[in-house]
Parts: structure tokens; sequence; C-alpha cells
């Protein structure tokens, strides 16, 4: 914010003065009674000037931001400004005047007039300047209210995964202390991945490794009543996506699906891109459960789920979810296809 941004030299010669021009336009031709195109060139040779002044302008903005609480120095120091811009600004006009042939000759106002005018048009210049750091200022306070927000809902996730895996090796370690103890290295293997894992996003074969090490510890608890299909578009592997997003889908799927079930369960992972969409299909054919129950769960890694989304892709995201007690439950994650994750951040 220290630089001029790129771009903005252009933005504000050719957009931001093309209404000063056309009032300036419109104020000739109704003072002179002139036509519109020598109205527009006498104008335009006020308007050049002023426009070149104001890149000035914003530098010197840069060089004396905004006071917080606000002092009458800076007041004092930007009317000075003004009254320089005014004054040079006036000289350059006269000056251009002076060296273009057959130029519009203009009566009336004098450098009482373009003093006034210069005042405004350099408080109007300061403003938006002022006006548009302001509003990155606040983007970039929301984006980093969205890290934070993204960091805690992150790390809420870890305890949830510990807790739920923890529960597991609990039921096994009465009946099968061995399978209790195999399912303890694999939960040690997949921590270390959580603890290592620090991004907010991530591309869905990361995501899809970390789902296989948590289905490895399901499975020591499930054995052959556990079953797993996966039909992955080559596509879609490559798309961020919210991390542990698939591991809490899946995760629901065996907690809601296979857990309640006293025959073996499928779960069938499916993903699937188009140029704009990446989608994300849970589902299985175990016990069920009203969705309604699910999203609405105390501490439920959906609900959690839903907060990220919402902080990462705003609306252009979306998680479904449907299912009956003994029809299954299916989770369907739609979001826009992104895999740079900086596209992502500027988006």
């Amino acid at each position: 914010m220290n630089e001029l941004p790129r771009g903005w030299v252009w933005l504000h010669l050719a957009v931001a003065w093309l209404p000063m021009w056309a009032l300036f336009t419109a104020l000739i031709m109704s003072a002179h009674d002139l036509p519109v195109v020598p109205a527009a060139i006498g104008s335009l040779r006020m308007i050049v000037p002023g426009a070149a002044l104001g890149i000035a302008v914003y530098r010197f903005t840069l060089r004396t931001p905004w006071p917080h609480p606000f002092r009458l120095r800076f007041l004092g120091l930007h009317l000075v400004a003004a009254l320089v811009y005014s004054g040079v600004w006036f000289a350059l006009v006269v000056a251009i005047d002076s060296l273009v042939a057959h130029h519009v000759t203009l009566s009336g106002p004098g450098p009482a007039a373009f003093l006034i005018v210069g005042v405004w048009l350099y408080l109007v210049v300061a403003g938006v300047a002022y006006a548009n750091r302001a509003a990155q200022r606040a983007a970039q306070l929301e984006a980093y209210a969205a890290r934070g927000q993204l960091a805690q809902l992150r790390a809420q996730l870890h305890p949830h995964f510990l807790f739920n895996t923890l529960h597991t090796i609990v039921h096994l370690i009465p009946t099968a202390p061995r399978d209790a103890s195999r399912a303890a290295e694999k939960l040690a293997d997949a921590l270390r991945a959580v603890i290592e894992e620090d991004r907010d996003v991530v591309p869905l074969a990361d995501e899809l490794a970390f789902v296989e090490r948590y289905l490895d510890i399901e499975r020591v608890r499930f054995g052959d009543r556990l079953r797993v299909d996966r039909d992955i578009d080559a596509a879609a592997l490559p798309a961020l996506v919210p991390s542990f997003a698939a591991q809490t889908l899946v995760e629901n799927a065996v907690r809601h699906g296979a857990a309640p079930n006293v025959g073996a369960t499928t779960i069938r992972i499916l993903a699937r891109a188009t140029k704009t969409t990446l989608t994300l299909d849970v589902y299985d054919d175990g016990a069920g459960a009203h969705p309604d129950d699910v999203a609405n769960a105390s501490g439920t890694g959906i609900r959690r789920l839903r907060e990220r989304l919402r902080w990462t892709f705003g609306e252009r995201a979306r998680l479904d979810v449907a299912g009956a007690p003994g029809a299954g439950f299916r989770a369907t994650l739609v979001l826009p296809l992104v895999v740079d994750a900086d596209a992502l951040e500027r988006a």
C-alpha cells in the first residue's frame, strides 16, 4: 500500500475523470453558448493537467495517512496542498491555452474561480484516495478475520477427529487388544499428518490421502463390515477443498451409517470436475439418519464444515445432506473449481 497500484493511473485518468470532463463541458456550453465539440476540447485542456496533478495528490495521500484521532495539523497540511494544487493547475491551463492555436477563449471567471474549483478538485481526489485506502484496509481486516475464523474452526476439527478415533480404540480394547494397538499406531500416523497440516485448503488428492489414513483406523474396528468404493475424476484431484472436508463427510458416513449397522456397509466416494465446479459425493447404504439430526447435532463436524465453506467460498459453495433412518446417508459438497490458492484469496 506504499506504492501506486498497477493500473490505478490508467483507471484514474481514463475513467475517474470522465464525469469531471462531462461536467466541465456542460458548464462551458452553458456559460459560453458553445457547441459540444469546442466545449469538450476546452474542458479537456483543463481536465488533463488536473488529472495529471491528481496522481501527485494520490502519492501525497500515501505519505500523509489519515490520522486517528483526527488532527488539525492534518487538515492544515491538506489546505496548503490544495492551494498549491489549484495554483499549479491554473498555471498549467494558462500555459496550455497560450500554446494551442485557435484555442477556446474563456471570459468571465478568473483566477479566483480557478482557485475555488482547484481546491474542490483536490479535495475530491484526496477524498477518493483515502476512501479507496479505507476500503482496502476493511477488506484486509475482513480477510484477516476470515483466516482467524478458519484457523479456529480447523483447530476445532482436530479434537473432534481425535475424540471419535479414540472412541474407536477404546471400543476395541476389551475385545481385540491387538487391533486396538494397531489402531493406535495408525492414529499416531494420522495425527502426525493433522499436526503438520496448517493449510486452510488442500488439493483433493491430499485430502483423499488423509481420508485413507482415517479409513485404515476404522477398518481395524469394522473389518469386513466396512467397504469403500471410490470413483474419482482425475481432473478433480488438483482442485482445492477445505482441509479435512472429505474426512468429515466420510466420518459422518461411518458414524451414522456403518457404526449402527449390524451388517456390512458400503461407503462410496465420488468426485467430479467440470470447467467451473467440483462436486464431491459421499454416501452409504448403512443405518442412515435424518439430515436435520446430523446437521443440528451439537459440535458436529458438518456444522463446522458449513461455517468453513462460508468463510472460504462465500455463496459459491454449498453442502447438501440427505438421508433417512434405514436408507443410508448422503452428503454432496459443491465447490467452485479452484486449483490456485492465491487465486482463491484474490477472489
